[in-house]
């Protein structure tokens, strides 16, 4: 068993952002562990440009800002391993791993970040009849195919879904000479940012059919074409409202699942709206010691903020490391191993546990209502916030000339001016350890959206 303070369940932007802040705040023993062949996830994909407009003020591509990142990590001398898949987290924070090279291996950990990212929501979760031929892919696989393989999915193209990588690849695949002849989107709203929508549709001329969706696939070998149908205010499509377009690729972006089955089964709490675990405001879990960020706690429109989420992460965990540490557990001393470079090593991470009872204060609930979705975090604990907390959440539909509240008890305390919110876009808002603490018994704070 080797023994780390911070084990890092992923390499992807959320990963390398939370190890970096917790390198800097003076945790030097961290792993992180990666299940693909490079440091970076999705964004070596993603070559097109508009990301790190918040976090480095100028624009980048996918690869360039995950390289800003890498680079840190390796200037700093933070321990990954490659190709390595983590199996499991036991409750104890033990994490177990294999690779190729080492096979199944033990990695005893005083705290867990979870980044492991997430997946997109595949046909089998759509019921669309008809056979299943060749030329069906989930957008991201086909971004992979272009990007990265140099391979071209198809000719005649059409998109089900109007999710941000849905969007993209309409323009990518009409630059690399394909013709796009739809995107459809089940509901009465795109589900990606406006500006996706004017710079990969508008401005290619691609027409995007909004309460659309595939009735049925044409072709037994090869996608031959596709049934659209216009659905009513229940999503049932309606009779004789259908249209065949003839194609021999359809590309699925409807939607994005945060991967927490490692969470699930370590017994982490999840968000049924999110499919995210629940967190308190130091991205911390259920289950003490164990932190999550990015787009496994919640699906992120802006990578910028999920670096900016990950570094908590990871500041959070560094606190929660040295806590630990300083807590003077007798346990601390039991086991002795050998760490990465060889050496002997005290393992103090097996029976660490805070006493948070003696300086925990009450926690405060935060409940999502008219129209908001869900909040992250969901819990606040007042004397373990910074003095500044970013709350984001998400919408349920389409709103103009709104206000986005925040209500302590049932006083409206934030009450912000927005000219349109919608469900592709996500909120925030800000709260202040101050603001709070004002409020001694506070219990619950309501985020709702009201139309005035």
């Amino acid at each position: 068993m080797i023994n780390y303070d911070i084990v890092i369940v992923g390499g992807g932007p959320a990963g390398l952002a939370a190890a970096v802040c917790a390198k800097q705040n003076g945790i030097d023993s961290i792993l992180i562990l990666e299940r693909d062949k490079e440091l970076g996830g999705i964004l070596n994909q993603c070559i097109h440009n508009g990301f790190g407009l918040h976090t480095f003020k100028e624009e980048l591509t996918g690869p360039e800002y995950a390289d800003r990142f890498i680079r840190q990590v390796k200037d700093l001398g933070i321990e990954y391993k490659l190709n390595t898949m983590v199996m499991e987290v036991s409750q104890d924070k033990i994490v177990t791993a294999m690779n190729r090279e080492e096979g199944m291996f033990g990695i005893q950990a005083k705290s867990v970040i979870l980044a492991m990212g997430c997946r997109e929501r595949p046909r089998g979760a759509l019921n669309i009849p008809g056979y299943r031929p060749a030329g069906i892919y989930s957008a991201g696989t086909a971004q992979r195919l272009v990007n990265m393989e140099g391979y071209m999915p198809g000719r005649e193209v059409v998109i089900l879904g109007s999710g941000d990588i849905g969007l993209i690849m309409a323009r990518r695949m009409t630059l690399e000479g394909a013709k796009v002849k739809v995107v459809a989107e089940l509901m009465p709203y795109s589900g990606g940012l406006k500006r996706n929508i004017v710079q990969c549709l508008d401005d290619y001329g691609i027409p995007l059919k909004l309460s659309h969706t595939v009735v049925d696939i044409k072709g037994k070998e090869r996608v031959e074409g596709i049934t659209l149908a216009q659905v009513d205010e229940n999503n049932r499509p309606i009779p004789g409202t259908e249209e065949f377009y003839t194609c021999d690729t359809l590309l699925l972006s409807v939607g994005l699942i945060p991967e927490n089955e490692i969470s699930r089964g370590m017994g982490v709490e999840i968000n049924p709206v999110t499919s995210g675990p629940k967190v308190n405001e130091s991205l911390e879990t259920n289950m003490e010691g164990v932190f999550a960020c990015g787009n496994v706690l919640h699906v992120h429109d802006l990578v910028d903020f999920v670096s900016e989420e990950a570094a908590a992460a990871g500041r959070n965990a560094a606190a929660y490391v040295k806590a630990a540490a300083g807590s003077g557990n007798p346990a601390d001393s039991d086991t002795v191993s050998t760490d990465a470079a060889g050496e002997q090593s005290t393992d103090n991470s097996g029976a660490v546990e805070v006493i948070k009872d003696t300086i925990e204060a009450h926690e405060i609930r935060l409940i999502p209502t008219a129209g908001v979705r869900y909040t992250v975090p969901s819990t606040i604990r007042p004397d373990h916030m910074d003095e500044n907390l970013t709350v984001r959440f998400r919408v349920g539909s389409v709103y103009k000339n709104c206000y986005v509240s925040a209500y302590f008890d049932d006083e409206r305390v934030i009450h912000r001016k927005r000219q349109v919110v919608a469900p592709g876009e996500m909120e925030e808002l800000k709260l202040t350890k101050e603001q709070i603490l004002q409020y001694p018994k506070l219990k619950t704070i309501t985020f709702k959206v009201e139309e005035e």
